[in-house]
C-alpha cells in the first residue's frame, strides 16, 4: 500500500477537486460555527470552501504533498487559510482551540488502538460545546477495497466518554471512483 503522501503525487480517489457535498449541506444548514479545524484536510477543498464562506480555518494533514497543493490553491484563489503538515494524533500540540472540527475521510484510517489517542487529542483542541463533524466510510459499502468500513456502533463506542452524539445519518462520500460515491456515515458529535 502506498503512503498518503505518495498518493497525493497524483490525484487520489478521494480528491475530487471540490468540497464534499456533505460539508456544503452542513454550511447551508448553519451547522458550522466559529473557528474551524479541518483535520485530514488533504489538498484543501473543504477548508477553501469554508474560507470562501467567511470562516477562519486551519487545515492539517500528515501528507506534505497534500499541504503543498492546498497552499497553492489558497494562493491561486486569494483565500486566507492556514495549512500545515501535522500529525492528527498530536492535535494537543497545536496550542489553540476551535469551535468546530471537520473530518471528511480521516477517522476511518485509524486503527482501533489509534482511535482513543485521536479522540483524546481532538478533545484538547475542541472547545466545550464544540462540534466534530465526521464523514467516514460505512459498512454498507460493498466489497473490501478502499478504506476501512466503520459501523454506527463503533462510532458510538468510540465517543461514549466526554462526548454527546447529536446525530449519525447515512451519507455519501464523493470520490473519483467510477460510481462517483460510496456509502458513509455523517456524524455530528458534541464535546462536553
Amino acid at each position: 500500500m502506498i503512503s498518503f503522501d505518495e498518493a497525493y503525487k497524483n490525484t487520489p480517489p478521494w480528491d475530487t477537486g471540490r468540497p464534499q457535498p456533505e460539508i456544503v449541506q452542513l454550511v447551508n444548514m448553519g451547522k458550522i460555527k466559529g473557528t474551524v479545524l479541518d483535520v485530514g484536510c488533504g489538498s484543501g477543498e473543504n477548508s477553501l470552501y469554508l474560507a470562501e464562506k467567511g470562516y477562519r480555518v486551519i487545515g492539517i494533514d500528515s501528507a506534505p504533498t497534500a499541504i503543498a497543493k492546498a497552499m497553492l490553491k489558497a494562493a491561486d484563489r486569494d483565500l486566507k487559510v492556514t495549512f500545515f503538515a501535522f500529525d492528527a494524533l498530536h492535535l494537543g500540540c497545536l496550542g489553540t482551540t476551535f469551535d468546530t472540527a471537520i473530518d471528511l475521510g480521516l477517522f476511518h484510517t485509524f486503527s482501533d488502538n489509534a482511535r482513543p489517542l485521536f479522540i483524546s487529542n481532538l478533545a484538547e483542541v475542541l472547545r466545550p460545546g464544540g462540534t466534530y463533524h465526521m464523514l467516514c466510510f460505512s459498512e454498507l459499502e460493498n466489497g473490501s477495497s478502499g478504506p476501512r468500513r466503520v459501523t454506527q456502533e463503533e462510532i458510538r463506542h468510540s465517543f461514549r466518554d466526554g462526548w454527546v452524539i447529536s446525530s449519525i445519518r447515512e451519507a455519501r462520500f464523493e470520490t473519483n471512483f467510477e460510481k462517483g460515491s460510496c456509502f458513509a456515515w455523517l456524524s455530528s458529535i458534541i464535546r462536553l
